[in-house]
C-alpha cells in the first residue's frame, strides 16, 4: 500500500512537471518576498516589536550564506523606512505577492485534479486576499511571540513562578511558528482548489500536505545549509551572485516541497472519493 502511494505521487510528480513549474513559482516567491518583507517592517516600525529580533527570526530560517546578504537588505530597508515606503510597498506587495499566490493555486489544481479555472479577476481577488491575510498573520504571530513573552513574564512573575514560564515559553516559542506554518499551508490547500459540484476539500484534508510541507521546509533547509557549508563552494563558481545563486536554490526547493505537498493530498483525497 505504501509502495503504491508512494508511486503514485512519482508519477504526478512527472505527470505534472514538478520541477519545471518549481522553477516558475520559485521566481514569483523571490519576486514577492522583498516587497512583503518591507511592507511587513514597515508596519512592525509603528509597534514595539524589537525589529531586530525580528530580523533575526526571518534569517534564521534561510540559507546561512545569505543570511548576512538578507540581513543587510533588510537593514537598509528599515533605515529608509517612511509612508510613502509603506504605500509603495502595500501596492508591491499585493501585486507581486498575488503572482505568488496565484501560481500556487494553479499548481494546487493541477495537483487536485480540477480542470476548472477561476476567471482573471476572481483569481486575482483571492490571491491578493490571502496575500494581505498572510501579512497580517505574520504581524500577530510576531506579536505573539514578543507581546506574549512580556504578558506571561508579568502574570507568572506576580505569582513568584516566572521560571516556571521560562520553561514553558522556551517550548512554545519553537513550537508556535511551526503550528503557523502548518495552518497557512492547510488554508491555502483548502482555498486553492476552484470549487466543483462533486469535489470539496476541507481542512482536515489538507493535515497531511500541510505537515509534510512545514517538515520538507525544514528538512530541505537544513540538509541544503549542510550541504552548501561542506560541498558546494558557489563563491568561487558565481563570485558575489553566490548569494543570490543559493538563494534561488534553496526557493525551487521550497517550491517543490509546496507542489508535493499539494499532490499527496490530491492523491490521499482521491483516494476516499
Amino acid at each position: 500500500m505504501k509502495n503504491t502511494f508512494l508511486l503514485n505521487i512519482i508519477k504526478k510528480i512527472d505527470q505534472d512537471q514538478i520541477n519545471s513549474v518549481g522553477a516558475e513559482l520559485a521566481y514569483f516567491l523571490i519576486l514577492s518576498i522583498f516587497p512583503f518583507i518591507i511592507f511587513l517592517f514597515n508596519i512592525l516600525s509603528y509597534t514595539s516589536i524589537s525589529q531586530e529580533s525580528v530580523i533575526q527570526q526571518i534569517i534564521a530560517v534561510v540559507p546561512p550564506e545569505t543570511r548576512e546578504m538578507i540581513g543587510n537588505i533588510i537593514r537598509q530597508i528599515i533605515s529608509s523606512s517612511s509612508g510613502t515606503l509603506l504605500s509603495v510597498s502595500l501596492i508591491l506587495m499585493l501585486w507581486t505577492g498575488s503572482l505568488g499566490i496565484s501560481a500556487m493555486i494553479r499548481v494546487i489544481n493541477k495537483a487536485y485534479g480540477v480542470e476548472k479555472k477561476r476567471s482573471y479577476l476572481k483569481m486575482k481577488g483571492i490571491s491578493m486576499l490571502f496575500t494581505v491575510f498572510l501579512a497580517l498573520l505574520i504581524v500577530i504571530v510576531f506579536s505573539m511571540l514578543v507581546f506574549g513573552n512580556i504578558i506571561g513574564n508579568k502574570i507568572f512573575g506576580y505569582f513568584g513562578i516566572d521560571k516556571a514560564f521560562q520553561n514553558f515559553w522556551n517550548i512554545t516559542s519553537k513550537i508556535l511558528p511551526l503550528v503557523f506554518m502548518i495552518f497557512v499551508f492547510a488554508l491555502l490547500y483548502k482555498i486553492a482548489p476552484t470549487p466543483q459540484k462533486n469535489f470539496r476539500v476541507k481542512i482536515k484534508d489538507t493535515l497531511p500536505g500541510a505537515i509534510f510541507t512545514t517538515v520538507g521546509w525544514i528538512i530541505a533547509s537544513k540538509f541544503f545549509a549542510l550541504y552548501v557549508d561542506n560541498y558546494a563552494n558557489y563563491s568561487s563558481t558565481y563570485g558575489s551572485l553566490g548569494g543570490i545563486i543559493i538563494l534561488m536554490v534553496w526557493f525551487y526547493l521550497l517550491s517543490i516541497t509546496i507542489m508535493i505537498g499539494a499532490e499527496i493530498n490530491g492523491i490521499n483525497m482521491r483516494k476516499n472519493l
